[in-house]
């Protein structure tokens, strides 16, 4: 099948999915906008007319939106082209508790916020902890978009530049197929990545890239080591791009690009800084249309400079990745998440 045959399918397919069932409203704030942790996947898992893609979800740790438009499209194309060919904003926002690695990434992957007391995953720590699990923190189990990929038969990969992410492989070991850690080697990450993705028909490829956020520690947020870094990770997403426009077998594969936080000075544990709580958020691939996430999705809305507080009618935010992802293969809401709990976050005209 063609990329342009794929991309109707999947088109279609999108079109005809239904709203998950849960109960809450868009407009209710995260602590009651939850599914019950009995709730079962969405009956779009045994349907014909389930989207034919698979997703490759990819954060780029400390992306500052800034940087993207500072640098401009001649020296990161790539990530441009994720916004000028796919449904983008580059003013989503992070965690509204804390905007540091871990809680940001563990909100992605389950679509709950931090705060252990509203619901939250619970993880606040930002360093590899060898004992420590999801579960630990919430003092609950905690279902994943990996648990529910897994649980639905499809098969998932975690690749990461920082060892912290074995915190995810500790806490879903049954759901992560493959785990590959490279501490500070983003381009060997990303070739077992690449090579990953031609070789494996996996529903759930998730790679995070930390050369940008080692840049900024060490030499300051949009200093000119910083920037050279994110035209690094430009390079790097480029590799991942490069892979599915060539290879026939990828051309079912939905990008879903953000990041965890930002940075100001050389850190970004601020979370009251623009700096910092600012994120891109990208989707693109088959069956994704072209626009502004934001003109696509009128029950989210545009934060412009503020830090909404997760409660109430929300921005788009890194942790509806979780149920983007779900969407996008006819999953239901991963259970026990807070964020697009309905799955209405739009990046074509049906879903």
């Amino acid at each position: 099948m063609t990329v342009r045959s794929r991309a109707l399918v999947a088109l279609a397919a999108l079109a005809l999915l239904a709203p998950s069932s849960a109960t809450a409203s868009p407009d209710r704030s995260p602590e009651t906008a939850s599914t019950s942790a009995g709730s079962t996947r969405s009956a779009a898992v045994a349907r014909e007319d389930a989207p034919a893609v698979r997703v490759l979800a990819v954060s780029v740790d400390a992306l500052n939106p800034t940087a993207m438009r500072r640098l401009g499209r001649e020296a990161v194309p790539h990530l441009w082209r994720l916004v000028d060919e796919g449904a983008a904003t580059l003013n989503a926002r992070a965690q509204y508790e804390l905007t540091l690695t871990l809680p940001n990434h563990t909100s992605m992957v389950t679509g709950r916020r931090v705060a252990k007391r509203a619901g939250g995953h619970g993880v606040t720590w930002n360093t590899e902890r060898p004992r420590s699990t999801v579960h630990r923190a919430a003092g609950e189990r905690v279902r994943s978009v990996f648990t529910e990929v897994a649980a639905a038969g499809g098969s998932t990969a975690l690749f990461s530049t920082k060892a912290k992410f074995r915190t995810f492989t500790r806490s879903w070991p049954r759901a992560i197929d493959r785990t590959v850690i490279r501490v500070g080697d983003d381009d060997a990450l990303v070739r077992a990545a690449r090579a990953d993705l031609v070789t494996h028909d996996r529903a759930l490829t998730f790679v995070h890239l930390g050369v940008a956020d080692a840049a900024g520690h060490a030499h300051g947020f949009m200093s000119p080591d910083y920037l050279r870094a994110v035209e690094h990770a430009d390079d790097l997403v480029g590799t991942l791009l490069a892979a599915i426009d060539t290879e026939p077998t990828l051309d079912d594969v939905v990008v879903v690009l953000t990041a965890d936080h930002g940075g100001v000075g050389r850190d970004h544990a601020q979370a009251d800084q623009l700096g910092d709580y600012r994120i891109p958020f990208m989707v693109w691939g088959p069956g994704v249309e072209h626009g502004d996430l934001y003109d696509m999705n009128p029950t989210y809305v545009d934060p412009g400079r503020s830090r909404p507080r997760p409660v109430g009618r929300q921005p788009v935010r890194n942790s509806d990745l979780a149920n983007l992802v779900t969407t996008l293969l006819g999953l239901g809401a991963v259970p026990g998440s807070q964020f697009d709990v309905r799955q209405r976050l739009r990046v074509s005209g049906g879903r």
